[in-house]
């Protein structure tokens, strides 16, 4: 398949390489001309991802919008969320009608709460059914030689299927779901127990406090996730 990243930092980077592996031609889309530059003409991402001395060959970079996505089958979506709105804004009109938007982006946007699911939609006027989400315990320069899986949430279940065979390697596993809501508030707030067990870590304290704040901050997790209307990852 012919598939498109916005966005060429470290993970967005990385997930180009992991679709250029499993046989996509793969279009990295920046802003940074020098980025652009490094990873069509030497097939490097000097700037985020110098880990890796050479990126596939059918890999490639462009800082055009419209020759980005044109005739796309997949777009990944990996900019920074919280400027994930208006930079897709440029995108809404150029977008094919059938292409899967996929977003690798973690978080709630600050202003509206919103989970990112909802702001890609928004931003790209897109339907349900095209839509997909990939989270998982994917650490980029890991990711690049240690096998790592991941998991594909699409309401469309044969989409999220065509998704997780263009990021199936050898090296890493794509599992699916139809439960994009689940999945988008369990890759935003594993981070937020994360955060408070390295705290409780760094005060001093020992593996009880970490299993008690782990136990909680799963309960917790899931009541959040389940107001909304997430189902099979809880």
């Amino acid at each position: 398949m012919k598939c498109t990243v916005l966005g060429a930092g470290a993970w967005g980077t990385t997930f180009g390489q992991v679709m250029a592996d499993a046989g996509n031609d793969v279009t990295m889309w920046a802003i940074e001309p020098e980025i652009v530059e490094g990873i069509r003409d030497r097939h490097h991402n000097a700037v985020r991802l110098p880990s890796v001395a050479k990126l596939p060959d059918n890999m490639t970079a462009t800082g055009d919008r419209a020759q980005a996505v044109k005739d796309a089958d997949i777009i990944v979506v990996a900019i920074a969320a919280q400027f994930a709105r208006v930079a897709l804004a440029e995108f809404k009109d150029l977008i094919p009608d059938t292409a899967v938007v996929v977003s690798l982006m973690k978080g709630i946007e600050r202003n509206t709460k919103k989970r990112m699911d909802e702001v890609v939609r928004e931003a790209l006027d897109l339907p349900a059914e095209r839509f997909a989400a990939v989270s998982g315990p994917n650490l980029s320069k890991e990711i690049a030689d240690q096998p790592a899986a991941t998991v594909v949430a699409c309401e469309n279940l044969d989409n999220a299927r065509k998704v997780a065979s263009a990021c199936t390697t050898s090296y890493f596993k794509a599992f699916i779901t139809s439960d994009v809501i689940g999945l988008e508030m369990c890759g935003s707030l594993k981070n937020v127990v994360a955060l408070a067990v390295g705290m409780a870590r760094g005060a001093g304290y020992g593996e009880n406090t970490a299993a008690m704040i782990e136990t909680r901050g799963l309960a917790e997790l899931t009541a959040l996730g389940k107001a909304p209307g997430a189902q099979y990852a809880f």
